[in-house]
């Protein structure tokens, strides 16, 4: 019997972003942990221990990769197998924490709605970027996360420390997963990771952006199945 999968969602997303994969795995048992109801990463961590299986696989989506982190620090023992989807390692440099403060400023001046738009540039490729059907998703997952959450998913991320300097601890198999074009993470995000991680293995998907769950679901379900069940 193939052991629970805990997914962990990214900041403005929700279980849509796991849809598709929810579909192909419809006779396994899949948890999506709670992304909603904390406002530091260690909370979010903990939160998922206390609800998780005492052994699971973990798939964590770029904020959810560092709640992966912080899970891997804190009871590596529960964890069997460690997927990271579209993450980084680092804290926030300067640049980012500017991007990210743009963000709460777009919010606390009533214009929440604008975050989105102002991240689909970076979160789908060029040529994804008039698709009606990726659009919708976004803009979907991005109201059903409403303002107050997502501030609070922001203070999180800000808040993050650096967990590159315990990467090498992580002792399970370990499979990273980075659409080419994503305009969040890069190569060499993916890069630091694969090369502190014993054994870990990097999976590029061709012309996916920063959600290639959505954009290219089968390539990254038939990828997790065959880590997972491996």
């Amino acid at each position: 019997m193939s052991l629970p999968i805990v997914l962990i969602t990214g900041q403005l997303l929700t279980d849509a972003v796991w849809q598709p994969l929810l579909d192909m795995w419809a006779d396994r048992e899949v948890i999506v942990a709670d992304n909603r109801s904390d406002d530091t990463i260690e909370g979010f961590a903990q939160r998922l221990l206390d609800n998780a299986p005492p052994k699971f696989v973990l798939v964590g989506h770029a904020l959810g990769g560092f709640v992966a982190f912080e899970v891997m620090r804190r009871a590596p023992e529960r964890v069997a197998r460690l997927a990271l989807i579209s993450t980084l390692a680092s804290a926030d440099g300067p640049a980012q924490t500017a991007r990210r403060q743009g963000y709460i400023d777009l919010v606390t001046s009533g214009q929440f709605d604008q975050v989105v738009e102002e991240r689909i540039p970076i979160l789908f490729p060029e040529h994804k970027r008039s698709d009606a059907r990726l659009l919708g998703i976004a803009r979907q997952m991005a109201a059903d996360t409403g303002a107050e959450t997502f501030l609070a998913q922001q203070r999180a991320i800000m808040a993050r420390i650096d967990s590159r300097p315990r990467l090498g601890e992580i002792a399970v198999p370990t499979l990273l997963i980075w659409g080419e074009q994503d305009g969040i993470t890069s190569r060499a995000h993916h890069d630091e990771i694969l090369e502190a991680i014993p054994g870990a293995r990097l999976e590029v998907v061709p012309g996916a952006g920063h959600l290639p769950t959505v954009e290219a679901p089968e390539v990254v379900a038939a990828l997790l199945t065959e880590f997972i069940d491996n």
